[in-house]
């Protein structure tokens, strides 16, 4: 019988997985993790349970998930690289899946995106609907989260564009700058997640906050509260991906991928549901609370996730 006292969070020492794992532990729980990271030396790392991703030994990955009653699943991986691709995530979400439903987890809380549709000629947004689609289809009982842009401490996307903002005169958005976002704070989704964890029924939902900008209207916003002079221009898509690229020679990271672009310039990281906004921290009061600190130093996607 399942621990109901007992979850596992993939990708614990992350981003919206560290905030689900400490709400758990603060509420008492054990919390383990599947990961390909080292555990930090002190603070969560000390308190979760670590197993490796071991989606090539299903036994092994069977066994790591004995006893717990939820999975919290955030395992995703952002841009294809070496090997590892969204179709490659895909398969191992539905290995994970399987082995779930092998030792008897009681439920499946799936953290996935806004949008996502298995006729996405982006693979990222058909990758997030095959793997909603694995967990439908696994019998567990289940909740799908879809969460927008997620902003909070310690996050690269947000910190990173003040970062830029800070530093340079010009800061380019693609097209229009008219298509929408509807970031979501990551406390916010992780008490929506963990709340989500004690229910029984299949439910899916987007996970969004209360306001909704113009992404260069959200840009500009920034730039007011750093205190930062550059001047915010439309550019093509094409030239923006061309500042990407030469940003990223910068700092040796990837800041952005074309994909990334054409989801953001088709509307895609807004709720269209016309539900209520169930997570009310609104962003602009949090840019309020932390601009001073936000941006101050360059956060690298492959140092914390690859590296």
């Amino acid at each position: 019988m399942p621990d109901r006292d007992t979850h596992v969070v993939t990708g614990a020492f992350g981003y919206t997985g560290s905030h689900i794992a400490r709400r758990l532990l603060a509420e008492g729980a054990s919390v383990r993790t599947l990961t390909s990271r080292r555990p930090p030396g002190d603070g969560i790392g000390q308190d979760v349970e670590v197993h490796p991703y071991s989606f090539d030994d299903p036994g092994a990955l069977a066994a790591s998930l004995a006893g717990a009653d939820t999975l919290f699943n955030t395992y995703w991986v952002r841009f294809a690289r070496g090997q590892i691709t969204h179709d490659v995530a895909v398969r191992n979400i539905q290995t994970l899946l399987g082995a779930a439903a092998e030792v008897g987890i009681r439920r499946v809380v799936h953290i996935s995106i806004t949008n996502a549709s298995v006729d996405s000629p982006l693979p990222y947004f058909r990758g997030k609907a095959l793997a909603e689609r694995a967990v439908r289809e696994s019998g567990l009982s289940h909740a799908i989260l879809r969460p927008a842009i997620v902003f909070g401490p310690d996050d690269i996307l947000i910190n990173n564009i003040a970062w830029m903002l800070r530093r340079f005169p010009v800061h380019p958005v693609p097209g229009s700058g008219e298509y929408r976002v509807q970031p979501v704070h990551v406390e916010d989704l992780a008490e929506l997640a963990v709340g989500l964890a004690a229910g029984d029924g299949d439910v899916e939902m987007d996970a969004v906050g209360p306001e909704v900008f113009a992404y260069g209207e959200l840009v500009r916003l920034m730039a007011r509260k750093v205190g930062s002079s550059a001047r915010v221009v439309r550019l093509p898509s094409s030239a923006v991906m061309l500042c990407s690229r030469l940003m990223g020679l910068l700092v040796r990271d990837v800041v952005l991928t074309r994909e990334e672009i054409d989801g953001l310039t088709a509307d895609l990281l807004v709720s269209r549901s016309g539900a209520e906004p169930l997570c009310p921290s609104p962003m602009s009061q949090w840019l309020e609370r932390n601009a001073r600190d936000l941006g101050r130093g360059y956060r690298s996607e492959l140092r914390r996730h690859y590296d």
